[in-house]
Parts: C-alpha cells; structure tokens; sequence
C-alpha cells in the first residue's frame, strides 16, 4: 500500500474514533496533537522513500515531498498551540481563545466554553490533517489541494501575528507562525509560479478557500456552541465538508 495512501486511511480512522468512539474518546481529545507529533519521524520516512533525489532536489521538484513537510510544518505548529507553549503552559490555546471569544462577545465571566476540546480536535485533524493527507494523495497530478494546504498555513500565520500586533502580546502558535508558516508558503508560491504563471488563479482561490475556512470555523462554533442555533455535530459535518472541497476544484487544470 502507497504512502499517501495509508496515511489518508489513518486520518480517517482518527475521525471514526471520534465520531465512533470506542473508549478512547477522552484520550483523543486530550491527546490528539501528541499522535501528530509522534507522527512526525514517521512521515519524514514515508517522504524520503518516495526517490533518491537530494532534498534540494524534492524540495523544489516534489510536490508530494513539499505536501509531506507542509503537514509536518503544521503539526510542529499544534505542538506549540495545543501540546507545550514558548511559556511551557500545556493546551494553552484552549485557555487563550476561550478567554478572547468571551471578552468580545462581552461576556468574559460566563461558564460556557465556546471552544470545545471536540471542535478543537475537528478543526485541527480536518482543515490541517484531512487537507494535508488530500495533498499528498494527490499530488502532483492534482495540485490544487496542496496549494489549499499552504493556503491555510499562510491565512491562519497571517491571523496569529495579527492577533499578536493588535494585542501586543504572545499567543499560542505566533513562534511557529513566523518562523515557519510565513517563509515556507513564500517558498512554496516561488516554487509553483516557477513552474507556470498560470498557477496565479489557484494561489488565489487558495487564499480564498483558507479565508473562508476560517469564517467557517469562527462562526460555525459560535453558532452551535453559543447561540444554540444548531447541533455541534451539524459545526462537524460543515468543518469535514469544506476540507474535501479542494478535491474537485482545478482538477482539470493543466499547467
């Protein structure tokens, strides 16, 4: 069995633990972003197997390879937002963003928690995981689903240093964006505008689907887990929907 292949099939799995839960519900989303990370050496097996190029050579040769890193770039990034912060603090983000979700809906002392540790692990294992396993399935003959995949990576780079500059303070996942999302989604649009130009229209429809992917992720939680206005589940089902939209965009563009 290929590579991508398996590794697709994992993620799956990980969502049927979840949605079919069979005693380790707890563990998972507790745990979640630790599998990513013990995941990591792994994955950089599985993407030096692949050819006996040098890494210069993959780095700017191999979509599947630049895919492989991109995913492996973002899990290092949950390792610092969900796993240990730069301040040691363990599942910082949940705390964090709990707390600035309440404050501008002026409500900073209310028990509800809009961001569940369930949406956390949705988001994370479909707009990241999901997408990242979809770019590595089908690259290089389908190229638009790695483009979306850096396109997340440099939309959600983008909001953590903003976030950063407009509060003027640390938040987890800000070191991560800056030394890795940012340079290597500028290194990734060289690569692709090196090739053909005509790539422009994805990388913009990239940043799009990403834009959009947050506006999802933002309203659809406070939707369901503040105003009540349906199911966390229905929140779920939107969140793995949009993350298979890269499947059948540009599929017959050739460049």
């Amino acid at each position: 069995m290929k590579f991508q292949t398996l590794l697709f099939l994992s993620i799956m799995l990980l969502f049927t633990m979840l949605w079919l839960p069979l005693g380790q519900y707890d563990f998972l989303l507790d745990h979640w972003m630790k599998i990513g990370t013990y995941a990591v050496p792994f994955l950089l097996i599985g993407a030096f197997s692949f050819t006996e190029k040098s890494i210069i050579k993959q780095v700017l040769t191999d979509y599947r390879f630049i895919s492989t890193l991109m995913l492996i770039a973002y899990i290092l990034h949950q390792h610092e937002e969900h796993w240990i912060d730069l301040f040691g603090n363990y599942y910082a983000f949940y705390g964090f963003n709990n707390n600035f979700i309440l404050t501008a809906l002026g409500n900073p002392e209310s028990s509800i928690r809009p961001l569940t540790k369930e949406s956390i692990f949705m988001i994370n294992t479909s707009l990241v995981w999901l997408v990242g396993a979809i770019a590595i399935w089908r690259s290089p003959k389908h190229l638009f689903p790695a483009i979306a995949m850096a396109s997340i990576i440099a939309v959600n780079g983008v909001v953590h240093i903003l976030a950063a500059i407009v509060n003027w303070r640390y938040n987890p996942g800000l070191l991560t964006s800056i030394l890795i999302f940012i340079p290597l989604y500028y290194l990734l649009v060289r690569i692709i505008l090196s090739r053909s130009f005509a790539y422009k229209k994805e990388i913009i429809s990239g940043l799009v689907w990403a834009f959009l992917a947050h506006i999802i992720m933002v309203a659809g939680l406070l939707m369901a887990n503040w105003f009540k206005l349906f199911p966390e589940i229905v929140y779920f089902i939107l969140l793995v929907v949009w993350s298979l939209v890269p499947l059948i965009l540009f599929r017959d563009a050739n460049h």
